[in-house]
C-alpha cells in the first residue's frame, strides 16, 4: 500500500525576540521547510551607516510543516508557540505567504495619480499567485496599478497590484 503524500501547510511560529536569524538556522540544519521575510535597512550607528536585513515581523518565521514536522519545528532552540486559535495552530493560507514575497519583490514605478478607485474598499486579487486574496485598497497609484493593504500576522504590509487582476468585492 503506497502511503499518501503529507499534506504541509504554511504556520506562524513565533519566536523569542532577536533571534529568527538562528532559528531558521535550526530549522535548515533540521531540514524543515520555512520562510523568513527580510528586508534591508539602513542603520545609523554613532560612527557609521550600515544596510542590514532585518525581519518584516519581529518574532516570527513561517514553517511549511506537515504532520511529521508539526512538532519537531516547535522543539527547535528559539521556538516559542505557534500562532494559535483557542489552543489550535490556525494555518496561514499560501496567499498571505505570496503576498509578502510579493511585497518584498516588488519594484516602485513612478505612475501618475488615478481617481478612478475609491480608498477604503475591500478588493480581491483576481489572477496570479495572489489570486483569493483580499485587502483594503488605500490609494491608486496611476493608471495601471493599486496599493492594498493586506494583513498578515496581525501587521499590514503594503502592496502594488495591476489594476487589472483586481476586483473591488460587494
Amino acid at each position: 500500500m503506497v502511503k499518501k503524500e503529507e499534506e504541509k501547510k504554511w504556520y506562524a511560529l513565533y519566536v523569542k525576540s532577536r533571534t529568527e536569524k538562528k532559528v531558521a538556522i535550526e530549522l535548515e540544519a533540521e531540514e524543515i521547510d520555512f520562510y523568513l521575510p527580510l528586508e534591508k535597512k539602513l542603520r545609523q550607528w554613532s560612527d557609521r551607516k550600515k544596510w542590514v536585513e532585518e525581519p518584516l515581523f519581529r518574532s516570527y518565521i513561517f514553517v511549511y510543516v506537515g504532520i511529521k514536522d508539526y512538532y519537531k519545528a516547535l522543539y527547535v532552540q528559539g521556538a516559542v508557540k505557534y500562532v494559535s486559535f483557542e489552543g489550535k495552530a490556525v494555518p496561514v493560507p499560501p496567499q498571505q505567504i505570496d503576498a509578502v514575497k510579493y511585497y518584498l519583490e516588488e519594484k516602485d514605478h513612478e505612475l501618475k495619480e488615478d481617481q478612478d478607485w475609491e480608498k477604503g474598499k475591500e478588493v480581491e486579487v483576481m489572477a496570479g499567485k495572489l489570486t483569493g486574496l483580499r485587502g483594503i485598497l488605500i490609494q491608486a497609484k496611476g493608471k495601471n496599478y493599486i496599493k492594498v493593504q493586506i494583513d498578515v500576522v496581525g501587521s499590514a504590509i503594503v502592496l502594488k497590484i495591476p489594476k487589472k487582476h483586481l476586483r473591488i468585492v460587494g
